[in-house]
């Protein structure tokens, strides 16, 4: 057996630094993810209490949004409070165990979101190509399937890489060049030659990633070509209207993965690696409500009628 590197190292904790030492970027950095996590919580929130309580939003569709709404909280809520609970704390300290805690919950959540946006897209595909047989296709048992089929790939897949990144040995420091744990940064920490195990699930998850990507793009492509051929441009609008914020969902969720590691690899500057990292573990979480808010009818007269009650009781205690 070949010995193990000397400068192996025994590592209990790490550090994490993607927050800038600087005050004054500091109190910035944290402001805005203060102020963006308590958007994503409230914007969240709100579906979750409208699809649940409205009777009008108790379609699939709506269904599947609640979980998507569940899952942004958590996705959201890994990373952000414990970067700004370290910046108060002026601590920069993670744990071995948080930190594979981190690592695998990111994943299973992006992991779970990603399978639910593939399924959104079916659902469209079966409510515009199949709408005679949409209530059989997408029943309640059907979607509730759907969804814990989501959430176990999700934990598959977060398990696969938890397993395949603390499967290395760490012979650099124990400084992570980001506000959480990422299995990037913590690949640049491990021996030379011990990240193929992870690298391999790396490949293996863009390639089942790939397949499910052009299952989406398959869906759409039926959806675009039925709603061309709907005769009135009142049905062929409202077709597009119900799939226009899917679409820009998933589109913001894929493009700021793609865009993230693409600039890391791209780019030295560590400030300029954390900001980008934002685009999909912040962004996403906080702009999905406001996306399906701003496009969708139904919640807008839900929000309205929830206002309207509002002021009626404001009005009554005065």
């Amino acid at each position: 057996m070949s010995e193990p590197p000397a400068n192996v190292t025994t590592i209990t904790e790490f550090l994490l630094l993607g927050i800038p030492d600087d005050q004054a970027l500091q109190t910035l950095c944290v402001t805005l993810f203060l102020l963006m996590y308590l958007a994503a919580l409230a914007g969240n929130l709100l579906i979750i209490t409208l699809t649940t309580m409205d009777q009008r939003l108790q379609a699939p569709m709506y269904f599947f949004l609640r979980n998507l709404s569940l899952i942004d909280i958590c996705y959201i809520s890994v990373t952000v409070p414990k970067s700004i609970l370290n910046s108060l704390a002026h601590s920069r300290s993670i744990s071995f165990v948080g930190c594979a805690a981190q690592v695998f919950l990111v994943i299973v959540f992006a992991g779970t979101e990603f399978a639910l946006l593939l399924v959104m897209s079916y659902d469209r595909y079966a409510a515009i190509c199949h709408p005679l047989h949409y209530e059989a296709i997408m029943s309640r048992g059907a979607c509730v399937q759907m969804v814990m089929a989501s959430w176990f790939s999700g934990c598959m897949y977060g398990s696969l890489h938890v397993a395949g990144t603390f499967s290395v040995r760490f012979c650099r420091s124990n400084v992570v060049h980001q506000f959480f744990c990422d299995v990037p940064s913590l690949l640049a920490l491990a021996c030379p030659g011990d990240q193929v195990l992870e690298s391999a699930i790396i490949i293996g998850s863009c390639g089942f990633g790939f397949v499910c990507f052009i299952l989406m793009v398959v869906s759409y492509g039926h959806i675009f070509s039925t709603v061309l051929r709907i005769p009135s441009a009142q049905g062929r609008f409202k077709a597009f209207s119900t799939c226009l914020p899917h679409l820009t969902v998933v589109t913001l969720f894929l493009f700021s993965g793609i865009i993230t590691y693409l600039a890391k690899n791209l780019t030295s500057s560590l400030f300029l690696k954390v900001i980008i990292s934002v685009l999909y573990t912040v962004l996403p979480p906080t702009l999905n409500p406001l996306i399906y808010s701003l496009r969708n009818r139904d919640m807008q007269k839900a929000v309205g009628k929830i206002l309207a009650r509002s002021r009626n009781i404001f009005h009554l205690n005065m």
